[in-house]
């Protein structure tokens, strides 16, 4: 059951698989699997040191992509810069929703956890569940923004820090003091 038309993907392309993030594909290979001859993907996940085998006509019907566009960051990076959204729904609800968004293998919903989740240094302090939410989101994000842009995983953490870091507003600038004329000093009679 060998496929012989061309495959969605090719081998040494980077890819997002939904669970995992951003991966390469190493080879393909043919195994036979309960009597059927399988056509497999073999991704490598080097950030947490694993393989993974996709059969190749399931790849795009489990979620399995193409790195985002240019087009595609911008509007991450568009989502990222937008006003939090944070529902006042329990924490335990909120982070099945954020889990959800991280494995939908979407960059877009991955943003918005991102930008949800991201609390500067002025900010009040996150839960553990919260930093380690937010923390594999960051993680995940950055790997497809270094696949994209070409550049390593922690030049793309800073890039997102510094769209999620608000620029200070300019202070204004003080009115220059009005300059006094000196007083005269007083004749002292002798």
């Amino acid at each position: 059951m060998t496929r012989t038309e061309k495959l969605d993907f090719a081998i040494g392309q980077n890819i997002v698989y939904p669970k995992h993030g951003v991966g390469n594909i190493t080879g393909v290979q043919v195994q036979e699997i309960s009597g059927m001859t399988i056509e497999l993907y073999v991704i490598r996940f080097e950030k947490e040191r694993m393989t993974l085998r996709v059969p190749t006509e399931k790849a795009v019907a489990v979620g399995m992509r193409c790195i985002s566009g240019k087009d595609t960051m911008e509007k991450a990076f568009k989502t990222l810069k937008g006003k939090a959204k944070v529902k006042r729904t329990m924490w335990s609800r909120r982070a099945q929703e954020y889990e959800t968004k991280i494995n939908s293998g979407s960059v877009i919903l991955l943003a918005e956890v991102v930008r949800d989740l991201y609390r500067s240094g002025d900010q009040s302090e996150q839960s553990y569940s919260e930093r380690q939410i937010f923390e594999a989101a960051i993680s995940r994000l950055a790997r497809e923004v270094a696949a994209v842009e070409d550049i390593c995983e922690k030049e793309a953490l800073i890039k997102l820090e510094t769209v999620l870091t608000p620029e200070p507003e300019p202070e204004p600038e003080p009115e220059p003091e009005p300059e006094l004329e000196p007083e005269p000093e007083p004749e002292i009679a002798a």
